[in-house]
């Protein structure tokens, strides 16, 4: 279907957006406290507190910095007030993200103290906010845009309608030029090979495998059971008893076009087309990583229901459960169980997802956003020092 007249914010380095937030990103845990108060003195700002940012080290240590720097770099955030607790981290993070060109300043705590800080922050905090208010949308193509999919507390309907649905808006977007990001690397399980298939050269290929493999070796060398964790209790509940049926639901969202390229976690793609991420397959960690990755609408089949929203970007649910989208209908933003009573076919589904997705760009609120869901939870890959 023809894609509507859209309109987006674009960025100094060329990035589009489709919000125009100002965000309070603390460096570290320590530094949430202020952070929130920043937040609820200045209106328009949001404050991102999580749970990390102190004696971490390593691999782990430049994920967080990675994901700190992509959150403020993404192109639905306008401008970014950083406060952590000691100047040289905060200053990493604050120079990560004004190499985009945006607005940012950093605030140490240390040697100055919360009250301050939040007094000499929140001045700042209302300027950025006054600045972007005057930035205005422009006219964007999909071709421009960014987007992430994955799915969660999946059942027999996702498989079978939602995630379908969700491959009609990849191929689309995919055949019009964008930028599609997928991950889930634990729920790929029995089914890698397809992906491994379909990579577009050996070299996304090996790397995408190497990814997979280190992700199996470190499962293997735990000695751990999964059943519970992978396939869910949801998942169970919902009919889906082995990871293999479950990967075979999450890669038919996945859409029929060539993976360009295999990416670590939190990082940018470079290549427009679909990526693969290396990633957690828990939602508010996933979508953290994508949003730090500048994915700017994310699509979220579900079956038995999930409630995942994120700060900065908007997150699109779509199921096929008829009993969900009765008993959740606040959280669903489409119901698509008309495929399975046959009313439509997938073509038409897909249409009804593109003009979604496509008001959800022009300013559409979803269905998380109105109901103030900001999961934002940090990839951690192992213990701090």
């Amino acid at each position: 279907m023809a894609e509507q007249h859209l309109t987006g914010y674009r960025r100094p380095d060329g990035g589009v957006g489709v919000r125009n937030h100002v965000i309070i990103l603390p460096v570290d845990d320590l530094s949430n406290a202020v952070c929130d108060h920043i937040a609820s003195t200045i209106s328009g700002t949001i404050s991102l507190p999580h749970a990390y940012g102190r004696l971490q080290y390593g691999e782990d240590l430049e994920l967080t910095f990675r994901t700190l720097i992509g959150t403020g770099s993404n192109p639905n955030v306008a401008a970014a007030v950083v406060v952590g607790i000691e100047p040289n981290w905060t200053s990493r993070v604050v120079e990560g993200i004004a190499r985009t060109g945006k607005l940012v300043q950093g605030f140490s705590i240390e040697r100055h103290g919360d009250l301050r800080v939040l007094a000499a922050a929140s001045r700042t905090a209302q300027q950025f906010v006054q600045a972007a208010s005057e930035l205005r949308r422009e006219p964007i193509t999909r071709e421009e845009l960014t987007i992430s999919i994955k799915c969660g507390e999946s059942d027999t309907t996702t498989g079978l309608g939602s995630c379908p649905t969700v491959s009609q808006a990849v191929d689309r977007f995919v055949e019009a030029g964008a930028t599609v990001l997928f991950g889930e690397t634990s729920e790929l399980t029995g089914g890698e090979q397809i992906i491994a298939g379909r990579c577009a050269t050996e070299e996304v290929r090996s790397r995408f495998q190497t990814l997979y493999d280190n992700y199996l070796a470190e499962i293997e060398s735990s000695d751990a059971n999964l059943l519970g964790s992978q396939p869910t209790q949801g998942n169970i509940r919902g009919g889906l008893s082995t990871i293999e049926e479950k990967a075979l639901g999450n890669i038919a969202k996945t859409g029929t076009v060539p993976v360009v390229d295999a990416l670590e976690p939190a990082v940018a793609p470079t290549k427009r087309g679909l990526n693969f991420m290396d990633s957690s397959s828990a939602a508010a960690e996933f979508i953290t990583l994508m949003g730090a990755a500048r994915s700017v609408i994310h699509l979220f089949p579900t079956g038995q229901g999930n409630v995942i929203g994120n700060p900065i970007v908007p997150v699109i649910k779509i199921t096929a459960n008829p009993l969900t989208a009765r008993t959740m209908s606040e959280h669903i933003d489409l119901d698509v169980s008309g495929l399975l009573w046959r009313e439509y076919g997938l073509r038409e589904a897909g249409d009804q997802l593109m003009a979604l997705i496509d008001r959800v760009a022009n300013g559409r609120l979803t269905c998380a956003e109105a109901l103030g869901h900001r999961e934002f939870v940090f990839t951690k890959l192992y213990r701090s020092a």
